[in-house]
């Protein structure tokens, strides 16, 4: 390898090493950045000025096929670790995987989703790989779970009330990998198994005649039967594993409940503090539709919006969820469509407290208060089952009831426990077709991971490209604009 002469500092070189390391002063000044994070500061000056460290290295090697191939290399590390940077301070992109949010946010709606709108969070696993949620995509984990920092977020800023939020699936910590289950809420496949297992070793159960520690342990019989029954079966279900909060599930949801308001849900309307929040406008319910003709035309299908998935289950079970608009247009078609009447959900056992025995649907739950940074709660074993999780798992202590209903905090017998982050609760507008708050409970503050902003692409999976499948109307809205 031939050595190259040395190449002369110029005005450029100095501007650029003086620039940049002054970019990146300010960017660890508001961050808030450890000491060891300055030390990066000394590499940057001398990649422009100094030049001890030959970081160009490979430009001097004589062969061309191995330069071509370290200058690719070079500049996808470069772009790697501008993109992981940019990910997790500034922003980053999300697709509409479902049909939580519809008809406000579409399946298929590319969205520019702002960090900084509730401050950027630092990273909490930071040893991952860029553009990789959890799992990389020829397979495999895609982040290394130590170290773990602790959470703390830059500028930090609310969540206001009815705001379209990201973040990260509360219910995702705990994750059996085999493709049928991976996206399974783990706890309700817990209480779903091993309720099948109790009721089968000891019948059914009578929860009315229990008093509230009885409740307490028959739920915590039920866990440990299902957890243990998958865990013991990696055949069916796959390897079971734990998720840092930052490498969970991204979900987006609206946010309809604030932290230390009162949330009742009340004939589908939701109550804040006992006043009916506004309802988005395109809130949707789910609709028994009386088809007089068995089938409804193509080009009447398309002018409602009502999508072919949707349409293939009022086809085949006469029920599909519609906002007002939808169910006036068929309203006003007697001649296509006979009874339209809303449905109820009366499912009491998949809800939040999956340990609780409420009584609450999807159109009638609560009341509960919203945990709030600061604030304090009586505790006792009927409300306990509301909390639980967020004490034990998002706020880290250990929690235990004695045999006499004592409930014990890290050890100590606690009558009530003060909270040491806000929460908020969620909710889709697809009402009856949305996995929410209402199943899985309270996100924490640490979860949120950042506020959609503008609809950049919208794609409708139902159409050709050129057949409608680019929804023009929706390209470059803002998603502030969506109420």
């Amino acid at each position: 390898m031939k050595k190259k002469q040395e190449k002369k500092l110029t005005w450029k070189d100095w501007a650029q090493g003086i620039g940049y390391s002054a970019l990146l002063v300010v960017f660890l000044v508001w961050i808030r950045a450890s000491w060891w994070g300055y030390l990066t500061v000394p590499f940057v000056f001398d990649a422009y000025i100094t030049r001890k460290v030959k970081w160009g290295w490979w430009k001097e090697l004589e062969n061309p096929v191995t330069r071509t191939i370290m200058s690719w290399a070079d500049a996808i590390v470069f772009a790697l670790v501008a993109v992981y940077f940019v990910n997790i301070y500034f922003f980053q992109n999300y697709t509409i995987p479902s049909s939580s949010l519809e008809k406000s946010l579409l399946v298929g709606d590319y969205l520019y989703v702002s960090k900084t709108s509730y401050g950027p969070r630092a990273p909490m696993t930071p040893l991952s790989m860029p553009l990789c949620q959890h799992t990389l995509p020829f397979g495999g984990q895609s982040y290394i779970t130590w170290p773990q920092w602790e959470y703390k977020r830059i500028d930090p800023k609310p969540v206001q009330l009815n705001d379209i939020v990201v973040f990260n699936y509360p219910a995702g910590d705990s994750v059996a990998l085999a493709p049928m289950f991976q996206t399974a809420d783990f706890y309700m496949l817990d209480y779903m198994y091993g309720r099948q297992i109790y009721q089968q070793n000891f019948g059914d159960i009578e929860w009315n005649q229990l008093d509230a520690l009885q409740r307490y342990n028959v739920f915590k019989t039920i866990y440990t039967l299902g957890n243990l029954y998958i865990k013991q079966n990696p055949q069916e279900f796959g390897q079971v594993i734990w998720r840092p909060v930052d490498r969970r599930e991204n979900y987006v949801k609206r946010c309809v409940g604030l932290p230390g308001q009162v949330l009742q849900i009340r004939d589908r309307i939701v109550y804040l503090d006992g006043v009916a929040n506004k309802e988005p406008d395109n809130v949707q319910y789910n609709y028994y539709v009386e088809l007089l003709q068995g089938s409804l035309p193509d080009d009447f299908i398309r002018e409602i919006g009502l999508s072919f998935d949707d349409y293939r289950d009022l086809y085949t079970s006469g029920v599909c969820p519609l906002t007002a608009q939808m169910v006036k247009a068929l309203k006003d078609r007697p001649d296509l469509v006979g009874r339209v009447e809303v449905v109820s959900d009366e499912d009491t056992e998949r809800l939040y407290p999956l340990n609780g025995h409420k009584g609450w649907t999807v159109d009638n739950y609560g009341p509960l208060w919203i945990p709030a940074k600061g604030a304090s709660i009586t505790l006792n074993l009927d409300n306990l089952p509301v909390y639980e999780r967020c004490i034990r798992i998002y706020e880290g202590n250990t929690l235990e009831v004695n045999d006499r209903g004592d409930i014990l905090i890290n050890g100590e017998k606690a009558t009530s426990y003060t909270f040491k982050m806000d929460y908020y609760w969620m909710q889709g507008d697809n009402r009856h077709n949305s996995a929410d708050s209402r199943f899985w409970g309270f996100v924490p503050e640490d979860h949120i991971v950042g506020k959609p902003i503008l609809i950049w692409f919208s794609k409708d999976k139902d159409y050709g490209l050129f057949d409608g499948g680019i929804r023009w109307e929706r390209l470059f809205r803002w998603v502030d604009d969506i109420k």
